[in-house]
């Protein structure tokens, strides 16, 4: 009923999203249609989302999307790319730790949990996380709180989770390198973004996004024949 009662407010961010000059995401393919449309449903919420696709289809862009169409777009947006940090630096980035908590810990340091409170965490390539810290991490979403590196009590948060991998989590969960109870906490709404050669119809529309983009008044840019085709061959 209340899905029902709010389809109408629902329709018409839906149809924001169409206009180009305030969505920063283009496609008219099927495919698109419908991710614009799961975003237009997520806009008014903080359920937790998974968005899947292979490297370079966008998911860092779909995620920011949520976060600034959404309700919480007036507090930070925090982004963590979990495959470019060091293990062992992992806990510390994402909890934080107290002054002295170990070697090289001069001073008290919030983690990025607690710098997103209140707005949107994006954690992305989720599936280069360590399994030991998976089981920390979902202590994290079920309580709510984190404990700093150091720390002897947690500490309370309200961010909105999103999380992005490249990786196929299913084929994970049977080699046991990722949790299933952990997938089940993230993929509250999943969100999969197909890669550019399974939605051809929007390729001229992106190389002459990329002409407008990189042009100006006074230069024009233009992609020649032969880069057009050997942008479609790369694909």
């Amino acid at each position: 009923v209340k899905r029902a009662l709010e389809e109408p407010l629902l329709e018409a961010s839906e149809s924001e999203l169409q206009s180009e000059e305030v969505f920063p995401l283009i496609g008219r393919s099927q495919a698109m249609q419908d991710i614009f449309r799961t975003i237009a449903r997520l806009m008014n919420n903080d359920l937790t989302v998974l968005i899947t696709g292979e490297t370079g289809t966008g998911k860092d862009m779909v995620a920011k999307v949520l976060h600034d169409y959404g309700k919480r777009k007036e507090s930070p947006f925090v982004a963590v790319n979990m495959a470019a940090i060091p293990k062992d630096l992992i806990e510390s980035e994402l909890f934080g730790h107290e002054k002295g908590a170990f070697t090289g810990a001069h001073v008290q340091r919030k983690g990025r949990f607690e710098q997103a409170d209140g707005g949107t965490l994006f954690l992305d390539e989720i599936g280069d996380m360590a399994t030991a810290l998976q089981v920390k991490l979902l202590r994290v979403l079920e309580e709510s709180s984190v404990t700093p590196v150091g720390a002897s009590k947690p500490v309370s948060i309200k961010a909105r989770i999103i999380a992005a991998t490249h990786r196929d989590l299913d084929k994970m969960i049977e080699s046991g390198s990722f949790r299933e109870d952990l997938f089940y906490r993230l993929n509250v709404i999943p969100v999969f973004i197909p890669p550019l050669r399974e939605r051809m119809s929007e390729f001229d529309a992106l190389v002459q996004l990329l002409n407008s983009k990189h042009g100006s008044k006074s230069r024009t840019v233009r992609f020649s024949s032969t880069s057009i085709e050997l942008l479609r061959l790369s694909l």
